[in-house]
């Protein structure tokens, strides 16, 4: 059974709530995976800080065009309708209020939807990139990320030690273990794997879950 999901089903989950027709921007490496999983009859618009909107998916291997990547340095394409803008521009519709979802990773997510997605120290990312600008820019912030780190400590905690990204801006974890909200300064659980007790579950959590409801099984296809 199930024990945690790979980042891939964490992915396709958070793909489930993006509307058709929705301006996305997704954060480099992990959250692109998002892109994969769109529901059949859905699809989103997505901008890239570089300047692209409404660009399709990674092509085949040695098709690419060099002179179409994203933020990340990938390579696209185009589909019908495919813009291209000024860097400038692109972060004025993000400032602006023009994107209705940003998907991010994280390394801490705090109880009242604080975000640490990057860090100083010798490992870490050297800069914050556009992150800043989009946690406060898009309408609706969303992160994936494992529950807990390579050593098990945990991501969803009381309040962030690492440099922030933002404040008070997620309002919904995608994580390899549940679906949280947060909703008044609190962790409300709304999803959890089934084979994972609440109890168990707090265990690897750094601040209380709350339960406002039906918690329901968190389930994800084969992937």
């Amino acid at each position: 059974m199930t024990t945690r999901l790979t980042n891939a089903q964490i992915a396709w989950r958070a793909a489930q709530d993006i509307h058709d027709g929705a301006y996305v921007n997704l954060g480099i490496g992990f959250p692109e995976m998002v892109a994969r999983f769109q529901p059949p009859g859905r699809q989103a618009i997505f901008h890239t800080e570089n300047g692209i909107l409404g660009f399709g998916a990674a092509p085949a291997p040695g098709d690419e065009d060099w002179d179409l990547i994203n933020a990340g340095k990938k390579a696209v394409t185009i589909r019908p309708g495919t813009a291209f803008f000024h860097h400038a521009d692109s972060f004025a519709m993000v400032r602006g209020g023009h994107l209705d979802v940003a998907i991010l990773g994280a390394y801490q997510v705090a109880q009242n939807g604080d975000l640490a997605n990057w860090s100083t120290g010798p490992k870490g990312v050297p800069a914050v990139g556009g992150a800043m600008d989009l946690v406060h820019g898009a309408k609706r912030v969303a992160v994936i990320t494992d529950h807990v780190t390579k050593d098990g400590k945990p991501k969803l905690v009381q309040a962030c030690t690492l440099p922030l990204t933002g404040v008070g801006c997620v309002t919904r974890v995608y994580t390899s273990l549940a679906v949280v909200d947060i909703e008044a300064g609190r962790f409300v659980l709304r999803e959890k794997l089934a084979v994972m007790s609440f109890d168990d579950l707090q265990s690897l959590t750094g601040a209380a879950l709350h339960v406002d409801g039906a918690v329901t099984d968190l389930t994800v296809p084969e992937l």
